[in-house]
């Protein structure tokens, strides 16, 4: 009898234990609801914080020559264009990583400008300066806004270099609409060359609900930048303020599968952070290498998949090696 009734009891809290998930899955649900079908502000009040905080960031930039709004089929893309020292012919595009936008590129830029002239892009459907007007439904519709805004560009080829989520981005676009793909520079990637680990997914959950306090999203990003205090440094409120108040309404990234990577005709730079929590670096590496026909691979040891902002100058003199190993 008392055995059935600690089965009994060990029932119950596994109920109640039950109970409680599905209730805060349905919460989130709920509080996460919206009829738009494209990513927007939830606020003025909270558009008029991550503009602030955007603005203090992007003052950390050199002056662009030229800010352009570019029309393409799901909205309007905002690029700057940054005139270069270096003699490349053919310009760098950087595509940030999520919620980052053109101000994560204030570290790299000084070096990169050594290599050429440099176009910064505000992804379409992130926090930044980009519009999205109609709805982006897969990876087909990812290629074709990028593909589109290039496009309206003067020139006719493009350096493409991108971090994390924008090297996804970058790795798309070659796989589907290679064209206007000189090179392909993909700094730290997520879904090119390994999965995501789930142990990194579940932690990301929380620093996506915009009700959680800001230490959270903070604790997030510090943990994927290997620790770095992330506090009144101005990239990472940007971040942290379109994290809290902007509604993402994107397609789930497919992963770049290995018969895609093995098609590439065009060069391509992967840098792979050692320490990365974005993917098992070994087997990112290991992808990288056995896909890629004219791939270089480079290991950061010990690199946060902040690699960009902690390595900048050992990126911009890779990516010049590699560009003169790779005329165009």
């Amino acid at each position: 009898m008392m055995e059935h009734h600690r089965r009994l009891n060990r029932r119950q809290r596994w109920l109640v234990v039950l109970a409680v998930v599905v209730l805060a899955a349905g919460a989130v649900a709920f509080a996460m609801r919206t009829p738009s079908p494209v990513g927007h502000w939830t606020s003025a009040e909270g558009h008029d914080e991550f503009l602030d905080a955007y603005t203090e960031a992007f003052g950390d930039l050199p002056q662009p020559e030229e800010t352009l709004d570019v029309r393409t089929d799901f909205g309007i893309v905002r690029l700057y264009r940054f005139a270069g020292s270096g003699d490349a012919a053919i310009p760098l595009v950087l595509l940030p990583g999520r919620a980052s936008a053109s101000p994560v590129w204030a570290d790299n830029l000084p070096s990169l400008l050594e290599v050429g002239d440099v176009y910064t892009l505000d992804l379409l459907g992130e926090p930044g300066m980009s519009v999205q007007e109609h709805p982006i439904e897969d990876d087909e519709d990812q290629a074709l806004w990028l593909h589109q805004a290039l496009q309206a560009l003067p020139e006719e080829r493009f350096h493409l270099v991108g971090l994390s989520i924008g090297g996804w981005t970058a790795a798309n676009l070659a796989v589907r609409q290679p064209d206007l793909v000189a090179t392909v520079t993909l700094i730290d990637p997520v879904f090119v060359f390994a999965d995501m680990p789930l142990w990194t997914i579940i932690r990301s959950i929380p620093a996506s609900l915009p009700w959680l306090p800001k230490s959270w999203r903070d604790g997030f990003n510090s943990w994927t930048a290997g620790g770095a205090p992330v506090e009144d440094v101005p990239v990472a409120d940007m971040i942290e303020a379109g994290m809290q108040h902007y509604q993402l309404r994107l397609p789930q990234p497919t992963r770049i599968d290995e018969e895609q990577l093995e098609a590439l005709d065009m060069p391509v730079l992967a840098v792979i952070a050692g320490a990365s929590v974005m993917h098992d670096a070994d087997a990112a590496v290991a992808t990288a290498e056995r896909t890629l026909r004219e791939g270089t691979v480079l290991l950061y040891e010990g690199a946060s998949h902040a690699v960009n902002g902690e390595r900048p100058d050992e990126i911009a003199a890779d990516l010049a090696a590699f560009l003169a190993e790779h005329p165009q």
